[in-house]
């Protein structure tokens, strides 16, 4: 069964994703070096995912509080974080982050890291030099510029062609805009104050990605659906029945999900699902059509097509200029590929938990060793209430 922890004091706040405490030692040292060539790179609960135009994928390694980059040749190294819990500013691994969770990554190749551990939401250049952008270290829902606004548990950033970036504030039940100069504005949602009652027409957001249009889609945790916002303001119910779980593929207003954690959009309008408790990967086509594009239902990590392959509770997706969708395969630490043809590979990943750097080539000549299966702890933030 899966562990769900609620809380309902707005000083609370959870895991996303079970953190196993083990003292990971990561490895930020290794870049290029042989002893790196020689060495099988791994992960802890990896929760988000973004590709830039050279095709380097980074890597929101939540469980050792780091951000990886995966070469387009294969060597995983440590862009940022020491691997300590923290929110310094810094040059590579002089920085830290607490439980970074979301990434996304800008025209210019800047990563923006959801640092839900931290309240924060930081900003990476194409160098490693990590900076705060928005937010205080403390719970809150404050607007203002940068550092005088707040937020409370950010999950999940996108960022448009106009360098806005958007944030899904779990833990207030908003989506989030950070403008240009630093301006924190609410994008949509409605603030709880001193109700019983979610008022919003989001619950624990998880997630967010745009399309071409400029439309923002949302992983609407906790309701199990798909949200979209117009570029005016508009909040309706992409796809997904209001608190109703399930697995259910055809018209959006009929299926069903089971606590969508994350979303991506491909240059065809495309939006794809990591429909975490199912172990599926799912797609939204432009006429509303649902669809399992990837995994069998059961917690895995099987390479293969379609429904033949697996996953154990995907979190972050992007998506690359050719359609092919990465996923931070959180439980079996790994990062996997899905062709537009569904095909699945892992990309990086030894399947065991851990820090180290390395070329993610090494697994086609090894063994993968996949740990134990565990129970997800999901994670849920509260501001007043429940819906």
């Amino acid at each position: 069964m899966l562990l769900l922890i609620a809380c309902f004091t707005t000083a609370c706040k959870k895991d996303f994703l079970r953190q196993n405490h083990f003292n990971t030692n990561p490895d930020t040292t290794k870049t290029d070096s042989l002893a790196a060539l020689d060495s099988l790179p791994s992960f802890n609960n990896p929760s988000g995912v973004a590709i830039d135009a050279s095709g380097n994928i980074y890597v929101a390694d939540y469980g050792n509080n780091l951000i990886r980059k995966i070469a387009p040749g294969g060597i995983v190294t440590t862009l940022a974080g020491s691997g300590n819990a923290g929110y310094i500013d810094g040059a590579g691994t002089l920085a830290s982050f607490t439980q970074p969770t979301g990434l996304t990554v800008d025209a210019s190749g800047n990563l923006f890291v959801a640092d839900a551990g931290d309240n924060l939401i930081r900003e990476i250049s194409p160098a490693g030099v990590v900076t705060t952008i928005a937010g205080s270290d403390t719970t809150g829902s404050g607007n203002g510029i940068g550092t005088a606004s707040s937020f409370f548990g950010p999950l999940g950033v996108a960022v448009d062609a106009h360098d806005n970036i958007y944030v899904a504030d779990a833990g207030n039940n908003l989506i989030r805009l950070i403008g240009q100069g630093g301006q924190v504005s609410t994008f949509a949602g409605t603030l709880n104050t001193g109700t019983s009652t979610n008022l919003s027409p989001f619950n624990n957001p998880s997630g967010v990605a745009l399309d071409g249009s400029g439309n923002v889609f949302v992983a609407n945790y906790l309701n199990s659906t798909i949200m979209k916002i117009t570029p005016s303001g508009v909040v309706s119910t992409y796809a997904g029945v209001d608190t109703l779980k399930g697995a259910n593929n055809g018209p959006a207003a009929l299926a069903t999900f089971y606590y969508p954690n994350s979303v991506a959009a491909d240059a065809a309008g495309n939006i794809y699902v990591s429909d975490g408790v199912n172990n599926l990967i799912r797609k939204i086509t432009p006429d509303g059509t649902v669809s399992t594009l990837a995994g069998s239902g059961l917690a895995g990590s099987a390479d293969s097509t379609g429904t033949k392959a697996s996953f154990n509770y995907p979190a972050g997706l992007a998506v690359d200029a050719a359609g092919n969708v990465y996923v931070a395969d959180s439980n079996n630490n790994l990062i996997r590929k899905i062709t537009p043809a569904g095909v699945v590979s892992t990309v990086a990943g030894s399947g065991l938990q851990g820090a180290t750097n390395g070329t993610a080539v090494a697994r086609k000549n090894r063994k993968l060793l996949v740990k134990k299966p565990m129970q997800p702890r999901l994670n849920v933030f509260y501001r007043g209430g429940t819906k």
